[in-house]
């Protein structure tokens, strides 16, 4: 029999929940899905997931899961629409998870059953940046300009499907303001739960520095950074890749994921003459990435836009000193000069300075390290499932006192 959580008033739950990316494919999703997924089956509910996955047969999960090969956008869509509509007639919620949203709505709706959206990002600057609508302008100026029809229609369609939800979990205060603040939604349909970290714990992982090096055959002589993303434009490896350009030779840089600027990044390290200190290593397994965290002596993250990032919370959790851009939900995780180094965006010589210095001061390295392990503790599990859960009954009517009805138009 499974074991109850703390929302001991919450009926048994049929949630299908939907992912952008799932195992063995790298994101934020592709870690939060399997274990909320997991999470809701220990506590006696039902589960089922709809995903965009290479794998057209994930197996190994407790629930069953409805893979969308990769392909064309547009098509891919349209079969996620179809099997969310199909699948959500058979559940009691449907928890979407998804930048670009409007199908997987738009099917629980005309499946007649409430959504809950877990909002990671402003779908429409999603889009529009990677389309080139807004001249490369990062997320938080995008919250402060108008631009043209094609911004206006994609914020239009947005808000329109935040409508539709019953609920909006955001998992950080910054992207918490983005309804409410830019474009209207009610405050009290928001609700802030931080991402959980759900991997192992520091004392869990055995292997030191110099063990996980030897495991994963690298040099105990070298210096490594690590970044571990989706290769797309506002990841700026690019920009980690130039503040290589400016440290000693015996640094190299591990680089963990895939995506559209591999090549172009790969090419760039060509032309500086670094192709040799830069290791792209592609979609790692999702059971060596602490492996890679404990190897490495400095993580970076540069990116331009994080909702609140999953794998800052392994590298807090795993005890691996941090630098970061100071942008959207990071200084929610990493608070600068406490428990590692916050920088600008786009600031490739400030990129590189704030990496030397924890290079070169390992005590300082360490201390961060510390800091890290102590702020861990509100990013887990038994914190923020449980918060969840409760969303989810009270969507579907499953608390008491609770009539679900359709949101409004």
């Amino acid at each position: 029999m499974p074991s109850r959580g703390s929302n001991r008033h919450v009926l048994p739950l049929r949630v299908l929940i939907t992912s952008p990316v799932f195992p063995p494919d790298l994101g934020g999703p592709a870690v939060y899905v399997p274990a909320i997924g997991r999470y809701l089956v220990e506590q006696g509910h039902e589960v089922g997931v709809v995903a965009f996955c290479s794998d057209s047969q994930p197996t190994g999960f407790p629930f069953k899961v409805r893979a969308i090969s990769r392909g064309p956008l547009p098509i891919r869509y349209l079969k996620a629409f179809f099997a969310v509509w199909r699948e959500a007639r058979n559940y009691d919620v449907v928890y979407v998870n998804e930048h670009l949203a409007l199908l997987h709505v738009l099917a629980a709706r005309l499946a007649g059953k409430q959504a809950v959206i877990r909002i990671m990002v402003d779908g429409a600057w999603e889009i529009s940046h990677r389309k080139g609508w807004i001249d490369g302008d990062d997320i938080v100026t995008f919250e402060t300009k108008d631009y043209g029809a094609k911004v206006r229609f994609a914020r239009f369609l947005q808000k329109r499907w935040w409508n539709w939800c019953r609920r909006i979990i955001s998992c950080s205060d910054f992207l918490r303001r983005i309804p409410i603040d830019r474009y209207g939604v009610p405050e009290d349909k928001l609700v802030l739960v931080y991402n959980a970290y759900h991997g192992p714990k520091a004392e869990d992982v055995d292997q030191d520095q110099a063990a996980a090096r030897a495991e994963l055959k690298l040099s105990g002589e070298r210096r490594y950074l690590l970044t571990i993303c989706r290769l797309m434009n506002w990841k700026r490896v690019d920009g980690i890749i130039r503040a290589l350009k400016g440290l000693p030779q015996d640094v190299e840089l591990l680089v963990a994921g895939d995506g559209d600027m591999e090549e172009e990044w790969k090419a760039l390290a060509e032309q500086l003459g670094l192709a040799e200190r830069v290791h792209f290593l592609g979609n790692v397994p999702h059971a060596q990435i602490p492996l890679y965290i404990r190897a490495a002596d400095v993580f970076v993250l540069n990116s331009e836009y994080e909702g609140l990032s999953h794998t800052l919370l392994e590298v807090i959790h795993l005890g691996t000193p941090i630098v970061c851009t100071g942008v959207c939900g990071n200084p929610e995780v990493v608070a600068h000069e406490e428990n590692g180094l916050l920088v600008k965006p786009g600031d490739d010589e400030g990129l590189r300075a704030a990496i030397a210095r924890l290079l070169d001061d390992p005590q300082l390295a360490r201390q961060y390290a510390d800091e890290s392990l102590i702020r861990a503790k509100k990013f887990t599990r038994a914190v923020t499932f449980p918060k969840v859960e409760g969303v989810l009954a009270e969507a579907a009517g499953l608390q008491a006192g609770i009539e679900p009805k359709l949101a409004a138009e």
